[in-house]
């Protein structure tokens, strides 16, 4: 059995693993909604609030999670990641293959590595351009007592919140099963993307309709989308 879970922002594409895993048969919970996320979301959204106690903000753009990696995990954390995925893990599924997705999972990575580290984690990663150009839940990171920088560009705030999933990604250290899929490539190179995706998984995936223009519509956009700030990460996914 393979407990599976996808680790990426919001508006990453991310519904697009999901629906292809749902068409494979994986198990992914009671209720999921049009996007592929496991719901009702509340427990881990408590989650994230908890583990956010013990990230430090340096200030600017610049976060500490060292103390993540080696403190004891809360059990309040514990206990409120076990009530979301009650109905998910064994022994009340005998699926298979099984997990989640939900794009805030990416704000608790560092605990559900140690908690399942032996799960298979699908890396999702979307050019920030094109990433922020819609609102998400975690678009203000203090709506997760996550602090940073006050602005009132939402634009801005996206893209601190899209840096900062990076970098807790970043900091993590990389589980024993872990792939990295640009949604780009997903969607532009599917048969060899889910090719790799199938290898990493050990089970055939089923195709869904994908859409080649969600990719690029940055360059029709008349708004702000590219911060020099995202220059570094952009540049190590190959997006510039």
């Amino acid at each position: 059995m393979s407990l599976i879970t996808v680790i990426g922002r919001g508006h990453s594409g991310t519904r697009l693993i999901s629906h292809t895993l749902y068409a494979s048969g994986m198990y992914m919970g009671r209720l999921i909604n049009a996007s592929g996320d496991k719901m009702p979301p509340q427990a881990l959204y408590d989650a994230c609030r908890v583990m956010a106690k013990y990230v430090k903000w340096n200030g600017d753009l610049s976060w500490d999670f060292d103390d993540l990696h080696t403190m004891d995990i809360d059990p309040e954390f514990t206990h409120l990641v076990e009530t979301y995925l009650q109905d998910v893990l064994p022994p009340r599924n005998r699926y298979e293959n099984y997990g989640w997705k939900l794009p805030e999972t990416t704000l608790v990575y560092p605990w559900i590595v140690r908690m399942f580290p032996d799960a298979k984690y699908i890396h999702w990663v979307r050019d920030p351009r094109d990433c922020i150009l819609s609102g998400h839940k975690t678009d203000d990171l203090r709506d997760f007592d996550i602090q940073y920088p006050h602005t009132d560009d939402i634009r801005e705030r996206r893209a601190i919140s899209w840096l900062y999933q990076y970098e807790i990604m970043k900091s993590t250290p990389v589980p024993k099963h872990c792939i990295t899929v640009r949604f780009e490539d997903a969607i532009l190179n599917q048969d060899e993307t889910f090719a790799r995706v199938e290898k990493f998984l050990g089970f055939p995936l089923g195709k869904v309709i994908v859409r080649p223009d969600s990719v690029g519509r940055w360059k029709t956009d008349d708004g702000v989308y590219d911060f020099e700030f995202l220059h570094p990460a952009m540049k190590e996914y190959q997006y510039i």
